[in-house]
């Protein structure tokens, strides 16, 4: 995850494209892949061994055939009683008549079935062949030839080599046994000539690579015929597992076998580069395919990275000339709407904020001026007050107590009132500071007017805004309290702290009210009503915000309540 962070924008966008791009195409290649490999499983396995179903349709027919022709000639009794005759025969002229009427129907039969080729009958005991329809080979040796099955009276061959001598094909052959009277005869037989060329190549053409081979096993297994003798010699037991399986792997070869109803089995062979063939084309082909998807996509993404990370280029450029005020203002666009809009706002934002610089570097200097006044002005309070307290021992030792009374509350009033906004202050730092004021004004203008505060113990200690209470006030004696009139001061707690301030004076109009609650200019050069009015409104706004309530309810002759609440703890001290 750390390394994650520190990867660059520009990197991971382009990860993410890669990703976003590369992923559906390599789930949906995997998914074809494995869909098209199953196909071509199928479709290989399928041809296969259909085709090697029909290989042993073709052999078993042809072979079948010359079963059918020797069955004629073995069981035949025209055909054996003709060999018996001649066996007994003496007579030249008789033997010679039926050596032709032999050889003659030898011939209609051989001639009659197109799928025969060889025939003759074999006297194994001379080693000797009579009534051959072509010429015979010299080197002919039955013992030589591959079984592939053999039966008490009938044996089958080959493929081999045909002992015909006017052709060099390969044939199969039978050899049956003939019931002849005196001797043993065996009736040889072979396939004809191109009986077989849909089964097997040519030479030329089983050397050839990457093509089916074939191979013929006995009803052992053994291997009686091979067109892969260097894979799988002649006489071998077949490695496959034949009991357990009609096809499978052996060495770099894919095998397919059909059984005959003799037993004797066909096999094919097929090279495995041969059967995945198709599939490493497609599999070439998908490859490409993928190259040329993802250059595409490093390229889209190269665009997208350029389309994106230049406009942030010259977004970080304007962030950077925010703290330059010399900087020139730029007109470059990126020519991309939404990012052309984003730069036309932090340029205008850059204007508004050198402005503000501008503005509060104004109001610093103008503050720094303000706290010299503000020094030369707190010079005169100070010295007030030490004034008045002169005042107050020389009354004392005059013993002149009113004067004594009147400025010790005085005093009071302006330590308390003259003290730093920020300081903490209380309800009961409020209430005592009213009293003095209170006082003030009945020694000065002699009132007889009544002023009643109703506090609750529990809010004496509360924190509260400093000279909140005595604005409030004054503004009851000067614009509403007559000689005999009253004041009430209420304070509760409840979920908030409330005051409540009434009067029974002369009262104010809905205009006058709505005019002090909302305009912040009200009579701002008057002593009193505007003035304070304005002073608690800001007091209140700047420590409690909305929290804060002020409101005031007044009737023409029915005089006026101020109602004042503010949260009990919190708020942010005025600075």
């Amino acid at each position: 995850m750390e390394k994650w962070k520190q990867v660059t924008f520009r990197n991971r966008m382009i990860m993410i494209f890669l990703i976003s791009s590369l992923l559906p195409f390599i789930c949906l290649g995997w998914i074809s892949f494995y869909t098209i490999d199953s196909i071509l499983d199928n479709k290989v396995e399928s041809a296969l061994q259909s085709n090697l179903k029909q290989d042993l349709l073709i052999l078993e027919n042809t072979l079948n055939n010359l079963n059918h022709v020797s069955q004629q000639l073995a069981y035949g009794g025209g055909m054996i009683r003709m060999l018996e005759q001649l066996e007994q025969e003496q007579e030249p002229y008789e033997r010679a008549r039926l050596l032709t009427e032999i050889k003659s129907d030898l011939n209609v039969l051989t001639f009659s079935n197109p799928n025969v080729g060889l025939l003759m009958y074999y006297y194994p005991e001379m080693d000797e062949i009579q009534f051959e329809n072509f010429r015979v080979r010299e080197d002919f040796d039955p013992d030589k030839l591959p079984v592939m099955a053999s039966y008490p009276e009938m044996t089958y061959y080959g493929p081999h080599k045909s002992y015909n001598g006017s052709i060099n094909q390969y044939v199969f052959s039978t050899m049956r046994k003939i019931n002849v009277i005196g001797q043993d005869v065996y009736l040889y037989m072979e396939t004809g000539r191109n009986a077989l060329e849909t089964l097997f190549a040519p030479q030329s053409q089983i050397q050839q690579e990457g093509n089916r081979r074939l191979l013929i096993l006995d009803d052992q297994g053994r291997i009686a015929f091979s067109e892969k003798p260097e894979d799988y010699p002649v006489n071998a037991i077949f490695p496959g597992d034949l009991e357990q399986a009609s096809s499978g792997y052996d060495k770099d070869f894919f095998w397919n076998r059909e059984v005959s109803n003799q037993g004797w089995s066909i096999v094919s062979v097929l090279p495995e580069q041969e059967l995945n063939k198709e599939r490493n084309q497609w599999i070439i082909q998908i490859v490409g395919f993928f190259l040329v998807f993802l250059l595409l996509s490093v390229l889209f993404a190269w665009l997208l990275w350029k389309m994106v990370y230049r406009p942030l280029d010259k977004f970080n450029r304007e962030i950077k000339s925010l703290i330059r005020s010399d900087s020139k203002d730029s007109m470059e666009v990126t020519r991309i709407p939404e990012f052309d809009y984003l730069l036309l706002q932090i340029r205008s934002m850059k204007v508004k904020i050198w402005e503000l610089y501008a503005d509060i570097e104004q109001k610093e200097k103008r503050r720094a001026d303000l706290e010299v006044e503000k020094m030369l002005y707190q010079i005169n309070p100070h010295f007030l007050m030490n004034t008045l307290d002169t005042v107050h021992w020389l009354a004392v030792m005059n013993g002149q107590k009113e004067i004594d009374k009147l400025v010790l509350s005085l005093n009071k009033l302006l330590y308390y009132n003259l003290g730093k906004l920020g300081e903490t202050s209380t309800i009961g730092d409020e209430i005592t500071a009213l009293k003095e004021y209170m006082q003030l004004q009945q020694i000065r203008y002699d009132f007889a007017f009544d002023v009643d505060v109703d506090v609750d113990e529990n809010a004496m200690s509360l924190p509260s805004p400093r000279f909140i209470l005595q604005p409030l006030v004054e503004n009851a004696l000067y614009h509403g309290v007559s000689d005999d009139g009253y004041i009430h001061v209420d304070i509760k707690v409840k979920e908030q702290l409330e005051i409540t301030i009434q009067d029974d004076g002369v009262g104010m109009s809905e205009e006058t009210i709505q005019r002090l609650l909302e305009d912040d200019e009200v009579e701002s050069q008057k002593v009193g009503l505007g003035i304070g009015m304005r002073y608690v409104k800001r007091m209140l706004k700047s420590n409690y915000g909305d929290q804060a309530t002020l409101r005031i309810k007044s009737e023409k002759g029915k005089g006026t309540i101020v109602f004042l609440s503010f949260p009990i703890t919190g708020g942010e001290e005025t600075a």
